[in-house]
């Protein structure tokens, strides 16, 4: 049978980083294998399911790039070769009640109180995990693995017992999730035993655990993924990132776009280990994609940020955008990075400026303001031999100057190329900030 992997979240809040890691290491697998990526939604909790959130969790995988062939809004209800009739789980429960008379009827359920219980065959059961090895939950030991509901007093029926018809009834072929799901396996495999049907694989990846190691919470620094788009993140390189949490490539290399995920990805390569959560690591794995993509593409899509900061989109943009590309991590970075090109009125960083007035080599920015003033041409070359020939009549070296002029023309410690900056600003701004630097 060929590969069918699924995603299938609960619509109570956004994209979790956790859950995108899930949906990432089962959309890779299904597409290394030429399989199909199924996304279901669990939707039973109808107290805490929201609109909100199921369409959070639509955009967030849209943005990240994992498609899905079978699920909401894909067409796939009409492809599927599964008898079901939907992915949402609310619209399903004809099929839930159809496998429950099935239980019924092979004396595996009883009732106990309003509720109906599932009769454990009391055996050692063994599962093969993927990832985590064999692990053996003994039933003969009533008192630690009671039976279990599997339809309450209200008629709704548990978690376990749907999640299972599901990966059934969609014939799933693996089944990727995270670690804490590791012990409801065994649960898992004695239903489908009951059911006489074949279980899937399973392979159980580590939790993400924040830099201290304390389990990733939801309120915690990048765990919500609708936040990485407003943050200016490149979605490759949020999928790149979420990839090295618990997965490696054994070799050294860390940046890949998604068809190198796809070509180098193995459930064998996934880590025993929790995964530590670095927000600066993700921050420089942006960097090396907007390094990777064209000037005309970063221009693109740092559009919208420097908008927002009411910065003029002027002719002078490809190249202001040029000069910042290799500078900035985040895409959100950028206004903050060009605004002093754009505009005369850019804050200054007052401890940049304070330590460049401290600088001896900024007594000779008058005596440059008045050379370059005096030149007939300009280019960063020119400018450049300016600060040379003032140094070296002073006394000083160039690089000396290097420091005090590029805070006079930036108002602060780095930025661009002071090269590009001269290009940028030209002659008469450049001659300007110089003269009224004091």
């Amino acid at each position: 049978m060929s590969v069918r992997t699924r995603f299938a979240p609960s619509p109570t809040g956004y994209l979790h980083v956790g859950g995108a890691r899930t949906a990432l290491f089962n959309w890779l697998y299904a597409r290394k294998h030429n399989g199909t990526f199924i996304l279901r939604v669990e939707d039973t909790d109808a107290a805490r399911n929201t609109e909100e959130a199921r369409q959070a969790i639509f955009d967030g995988m849209n943005w990240l790039g994992l498609d899905w062939d079978e699920g909401p809004d894909s067409g796939g209800d009409l492809r599927s070769p599964s008898s079901s009739s939907s992915y949402y789980q609310s619209q399903r429960k004809p099929i839930y009640d159809a496998y429950f008379e099935k239980l019924l009827a092979a004396d595996r359920l009883y009732k106990d109180g309003d509720a109906y219980r599932f009769r454990f065959d009391r055996k050692p059961m063994t599962m093969h995990d993927l990832v985590c090895g064999e692990v053996t939950i003994d039933y003969r030991d009533e008192s630690n693995t009671p039976d279990m509901v599997v339809k309450r007093s209200d008629g709704s029926y548990v978690f376990h017992f749907v999640n299972v018809v599901d990966d059934l009834e969609m014939k799933m072929t693996h089944v990727i999730r995270g670690e804490d799901h590791l012990m409801n396996t065994p649960k898992h495999l004695q239903l489908i035993e009951a059911l006489g049907a074949q279980p899937p694989q399973y392979a159980h990846i580590p939790l993400i655990l924040n830099p201290d190691g304390t389990k990733m919470s939801k309120r915690d620094v990048g765990a919500a993924v609708g936040d990485y788009p407003r943050q200016g993140f490149l979605s490759g390189a949020v999928v790149n990132f979420i990839a090295l949490l618990g997965w490696s490539s054994k070799t050294d290399d860390e940046i890949f776009t998604l068809t190198e995920l796809i070509d180098r990805f193995s459930l064998e390569a996934i880590n025993r280990a929790p995964a530590r959560f670095d927000f600066e690591k993700c921050k420089w794995v942006n960097q090396q994609h907007i390094a990777k993509i064209s000037t005309e593409t970063f221009a693109d899509l740092a559009k919208p940020f420097v908008e927002a900061e009411n910065l003029a989109i002027t002719e002078t943009y490809p190249a202001v955008i040029t000069a910042v590309k290799e500078k900035v991590r985040l895409l959100s970075e950028v206004p903050a990075a060009i605004d002093f090109l754009i505009t005369d009125t850019a804050a200054q960083d007052e401890e940049a400026v304070a330590k460049a007035k401290g600088n001896p080599n900024s007594a000779l920015i008058p005596a440059l303001a008045e050379h370059m003033a005096a030149l007939t041409d300009w280019s960063a070359e020119i400018a450049k031999e300016a600060i040379a020939t003032v140094a070296q009549a002073n006394g000083a070296k160039p690089g000396q100057l290097m420091f005090p002029v590029r805070v006079a023309l930036s108002g602060r410690a780095h930025g661009p190329d002071l090269g590009d900056v001269f290009a940028i600003l030209g002659k008469e701004k450049c001659v300007a900030r110089l003269r009224s630097f004091h």
